[in-house]
């Protein structure tokens, strides 16, 4: 996940400026630009003081900080867009680019009170979610379970029913159920934010940074198109679980959530073993492997690196190292939520991570790590353009070196898997690409229908009555899952998923999962590891290792940062300019058409009630 720190808008007038060759204001606009710049680093300083110890005193100075720079922001904001009010007419596309960012002022555009009322909702659900503790299954008098790592840990390892049923519930109950009303006033001074901003509500808001008047279109069009894996995988996973939990299970064809071994039932790759395809071949969770070569959650990040600059990409820079936070202290509450930082200054990065040594959370390294790449590779542009081509972009960098990480042919290479083991062999790869789709394919509802949901609520579609009733109606329809047991008005169980609370953009992670599988086969051509004439060369076994071509490719467009249209951006990379669903249709081909046989052999029969 990527942080943003509020936007500072003052380097756009010395564009500005420069365009309209105006030298006189030349001194005032730099004072600006460094004032905005020392601003941004105080800010990102203290948020992250506060994400990496919750307290009172930094809370406080994390809210304070956070109001000047809104009023700051403003005041910019009010002086440019009076000077310019016809600035949508101006001939140069560049620089009407940089007012429209200009004039999207977010949170910030609230009057001063109301802003800091919408600052204190948005810190008090986060800071509930983030020191949210629950009571535990096997010792009932032991009341101090987090969800990282306890809960995580409990819900990937356990098959008691029983116990997973009371975590699932207990962290529901108590992490959403209380920020329900709190939610409700946010939602309303969110969307009086946006109408400031000129959008209609915060969902279109949002919509905005996709550049598309047809986006939701698009969304579900690329959803429909994927569905039928999707539930042919469904299918054969809930067969598999009847196998093991078979009273839990109806007919009405939808699975229990808390089965699922994820807290959100958005990655089911924690099951696999219960449902491996082929049982005697070898697994790529790489865990014990790790845990037995001494690996560290530094040495992660190092494995990690090693990775970006093999491929002639930008070392991470001493400050990450010597600042990051890559292990869940001891002695404070800490926002466990991994997430990467840039603090403004071209040489300050950073990520917090409550890592553990498992093949998951290698794999949240790299995503991490590849935030953190982005961030360098645009560093030299505009200070507005420091920013992913669409909110998707950031999300995806880490995640496509990843899809090469992950294979067995690196594994092997970096020695966390036997070399014995045949990487060609055709129930290796069905094994390998089945544990794929449990993370990737499995999560592709979940990613949408968060922000279906919030966009339901932000337009009025959906009020507090619904909240919860809207939630199930949706993950029902679209995952095909359901409550361990009945859940009502009382709950608000969108609020146990973090971004609900941190209000953070979901869609992001659904277009991410879409292009990170067009950036992979588009970077793998480049490398010669895949050739979709040659059935020696599949996609799903390419690993880009090395491949400078590759790596130049990638930067060449990440870059850019926000300077040009997504669609742009997408085309110096892979040479499109639309997502659409065909890469990670070849990436997982084998597998469909396995699962689909494999249904057919049970009589199991894709689909819900």
């Amino acid at each position: 996940m990527k942080i943003w720190t509020l936007a500072i808008v003052a380097p756009l007038l010395i564009c500005i400026i420069d365009a309209w060759n105006l030298p006189s204001l030349r001194y005032s606009a730099l004072n600006l630009d460094q004032l905005s710049s020392q601003k941004c680093y105080e800010s990102s300083v203290a948020e992250w003081a506060y994400a990496t110890d919750i307290n009172d005193e930094n809370e406080k100075t994390k809210l304070s900080l956070s109001l000047d720079i809104a009023k700051l922001s403003k005041e910019i904001w009010q002086n440019v867009t009076t000077t310019f009010p016809l600035w949508r007419e101006f001939k140069d596309p560049d620089l009407v680019r940089k007012f429209k960012t200009i004039t999207i002022l977010g949170s910030a555009a609230l009057p001063d009170d109301q802003y800091k009322k919408y600052a204190q909702l948005e810190t008090d659900m986060t800071k509930h979610y983030s020191t949210t503790k629950v009571c535990s299954f096997k010792y009932k008098e032991t009341c101090n379970l987090s969800l990282e790592p306890d809960l995580i840990k409990i819900m990937r390892e356990s098959r008691d029913e029983e116990e997973l049923r009371h975590v699932w519930t207990e962290w529901h109950d108590k992490s959403g159920g209380p920020t329900k009303q709190t939610y409700k006033q946010f939602v309303e001074i969110s969307n009086q934010a946006a109408k400031l901003n000129n959008f209609k509500d915060t969902g279109a808001l949002w919509l905005d940074g996709y550049e598309s008047e047809t986006f939701k279109d698009d969304v579900e069009e690329l959803w429909q198109t994927l569905k039928p894996f999707y539930q042919q995988m469904h299918a054969y996973v809930r067969a598999k679980l009847r196998n093991v939990y078979g009273d839990q299970f109806s007919d009405d064809g939808l699975i229990p959530a808390h089965l699922l071994g994820n807290m959100w039932a958005q990655a089911w790759d924690n099951v696999f073993p219960l449902m491996t395809p082929y049982p005697t071949k070898a697994s790529i969770d790489v865990t014990e492997q790790m845990i037995q070569q001494g690996y560290t959650p530094l040495k992660m990040f190092q494995v990690s690196d090693e990775f970006f600059t093999s491929l002639g990409l930008i070392p991470m820079p001493e400050e990450f190292w010597k600042e990051s936070l890559i292990e869940k202290p001891d002695d404070r509450e800490v926002v466990c939520h991994a997430s990467a930082w840039d603090f403004c200054n071209k040489k300050d990065f950073r990520i917090k991570q409550c890592t553990r040594v498992t093949t998951t959370d290698l794999i949240t390294v790299h995503h991490e790590m590849g935030h953190i790449q982005y961030d360098l590779l645009y560093k030299d542009q505009p200070y507005f353009y420091r920013q992913g081509a669409n909110p998707g972009f950031h999300e995806a960098v880490g995640d496509t070196l990843a899809l090469s990480v992950i294979t067995p042919k690196h594994l092997k290479e970096i020695g966390l898997l036997d070399k014995s083991i045949p990487i060609d062999d055709y129930e290796t790869s069905i094994n390998f690409l089945f544990s794929m789709a449990l993370d990737k394919i499995a999560f592709l509802p979940f990613g949408y229908l968060t922000d279906k949901y919030r966009w339901d609520i932000y337009d009025g579609t959906v009020d507090e009555s619904q909240y919860n009733t809207h939630w199930w109606k949706l993950r029902k329809e679209y995952q095909g899952i359901k409550p361990p047991s009945e859940r009502s008005e009382a709950n608000f169980d969108a609020g146990a998923k973090f971004h609900v609370p941190a209000n953070v953009e979901y869609l992001r992670y659904f277009v991410s999962t879409i292009i990170q599988f067009q950036f992979h086969r588009s970077l793998c051509i480049e490398a010669g590891q895949y050739d979709p004439l040659d059935s020696n060369k599949p996609l799903h076994n390419c690993d880009i290792y090395r491949s400078k071509a590759a790596g130049s490719k990638l930067a060449a467009g990440l870059s850019m940062g926000s300077s040009k249209p997504w669609p742009e951006v997408m085309k110096v990379i892979t040479g499109q300019e639309k997502m659409d669903a065909s890469a990670i249709r070849e990436y997982f081909s084998p597998l469909e058409k396995w699962l689909t046989a494999a249904n057919e052999k049970m009589g199991e029969i894709p689909g819900w009630k």
